[in-house]
């Protein structure tokens, strides 16, 4: 009896070493399954974590590129209005065939240009000074401007002066349109307040304020339609003057000769006495009014003279 029952608790206490063994196995594959879970759960978050951070950071990215291409095209680095405007002043051999090339150049290069006239001022014989002014259009003056750069050389003549001025109007450009846009706006207020008011007071108020307004607006318009021509529209002066020719250098002097004196001395007597002969001549011809004039103040000074004689005499 005392046997069987240690055969018993011996049993049970094997049971119960597996049951534990089994129990700390199954502990421990469930601890491995969720550090696996767990770092498979981990990764996961980085994998899936990583490329939205990154997508953030390229959006972020792409906006702050496309903020900072905004900023320069609006701030420091936006569209510029320039006025501009070329002096190119030439030496050429035939001003005004010159001239009529380079305008009607222009004319087919630029078809937008008008002709702002053209002065030709003569220097010499069959010489002239032409002088030119044309509006461009702000898309064409560039190549224009090199045009005209090089074309005396290119022509057989001669460059002299080739000045550019430029004048940023671009904070004037976008005050204006600023301006004008807030005027607007007062504007549509002020006509949907006059619509909505009846009181005949605050109708006159209303009235002159938008009187004033609309006065405001019309001048800001004026000058904004000024920069947009003046931007738009180049000027482009071009003065031409001509190749004078050289002048022949003096002849040498000559030494001196005792025959070339002699007949230059001669020559002047000659000339001394056909002189005197053509004053005698002359004489002669006109003593028909030179005689009687001359015996008539003769006969007066003799009348007067004896008169006074006499006088004396008494």
């Amino acid at each position: 009896m005392r046997n069987m029952m240690k055969k018993n608790v011996s049993k049970q206490y094997r049971n119960r070493l597996v049951f534990g063994g089994i129990l700390a196995i199954l502990t421990l594959l469930l601890a491995a399954c969720g550090g696996s879970a767990s770092t498979s759960s981990g990764s996961s978050g980085l994998s899936v974590n990583a490329p939205v951070h990154q997508v953030a950071s390229t959006s972020s990215q792409g906006s702050s590129s496309f903020s900072g291409q905004n900023t320069k095209s609006t701030t420091s680095y936006g569209p510029q209005y320039l006025i501009k405007s070329l002096q190119v002043n030439m030496l050429v051999k035939d001003t005004r065939q010159v001239a009529s090339d380079l305008q009607s150049w222009i004319a087919t290069t630029d078809p937008r240009s008008t002709s702002a006239g053209i002065d030709y001022e003569q220097t010499y014989d069959n010489l002239y000074n032409v002088n030119m002014t044309f509006s461009v259009t702000s898309a064409q003056y560039p190549q224009i401007e090199e045009y005209l750069a090089g074309y005396a050389q290119q022509h057989g003549g001669k460059l002299t002066s080739l000045h550019e001025s430029v004048q940023d109007v671009t904070n004037d450009y976008i005050d204006t349109q600023s301006r004008l846009t807030n005027l607007r706006g007062e504007q549509q207020r002020l006509l949907t307040l006059l619509g909505s008011t009846s009181t005949l007071g605050d109708i006159i108020a209303i009235e002159g304020k938008l009187t004033d307004v609309e006065g405001q607006i019309e001048d800001i318009e004026a000058h904004l339609n000024l920069l947009k021509n003046q931007t738009t529209f180049y000027t482009v002066s071009i003065g031409l003057q001509p190749i004078t020719p050289i002048a022949p250098p003096p002849p040498p002097s000559t030494p001196w000769s005792l025959a070339q004196v002699l007949h230059d001395s001669w020559t002047a007597a000659l000339g001394f006495g056909q002189g005197m002969a053509s004053l005698l001549i002359w004489v002669v011809v006109f003593s028909i009014y030179l005689i009687p004039v001359a015996l008539v103040g003769w006969f007066i000074w003799r009348r007067v003279h004896l008169n006074s004689a006499m006088s004396s005499h008494m």
